[in-house]
């Protein structure tokens, strides 16, 4: 059943990897964005780091919900200013995104108690019945999501920090 907890990182991955590949690259990225979406991404990445290495408490517990709903509302603060630079189809993604951020949030929120070896409901343990994946599992989302927030740092603000952006 462990496979079905994957589900939601891999439809974000999907989602934010076309959103990046096709339409940043389609329309470049002006200075909010390429400051912005780095933001985003480091407030999922503290979010999926403390799931993985701080220990199941629950004053951590209330820091990890806390910090999921700061990861929420920041992946939201763009949108006030995409609606002006961004086609129709690229909102639709963003809003696919918006749905899978939350979801992913409470899915690494249900693994975290597994993977440290906490007590946990039956219900719990038997969806997500193989803790040393899911470790291994998170560890790789870590991974992945900090080589993309670096990539987003130094290859929007550097590498092509003086493309065109087209106003859609």
């Amino acid at each position: 059943m462990w496979i079905y907890a994957c589900i939601p990182f891999f439809l974000q991955a999907i989602a934010i990897s076309f959103d990046e590949g096709y339409f940043h690259y389609q329309r470049g990225l002006p200075k909010w964005e390429r400051i912005g979406h780095p933001i985003d991404t480091l407030s999922l990445l503290l979010c999926l780091m403390a799931a993985l290495w701080l220990p199941f408490t629950e004053f951590n517990m209330k820091v990890y919900i806390g910090l999921a709903i700061i990861s929420c509302l920041m992946v939201t603060k763009d949108e006030f200013v995409h609606k002006h630079h961004c086609p129709g189809a690229e909102n639709w993604l963003h809003a696919c995104l918006f749905i899978l951020h939350p979801i992913t949030l409470i899915v690494a929120g249900f693994i975290w108690p597994v993977v440290q070896g906490a007590d946990v409901p039956a219900w719990v343990s038997y969806w997500l019945d193989s803790p040393l994946f899911l470790k291994d599992f998170l560890l790789i989302q870590v991974v992945l999501i900090a080589l993309f927030f670096f990539y987003q740092i130094i290859f929007w603000n550097f590498i092509w920090k003086d493309r065109p952006v087209l106003k859609m």
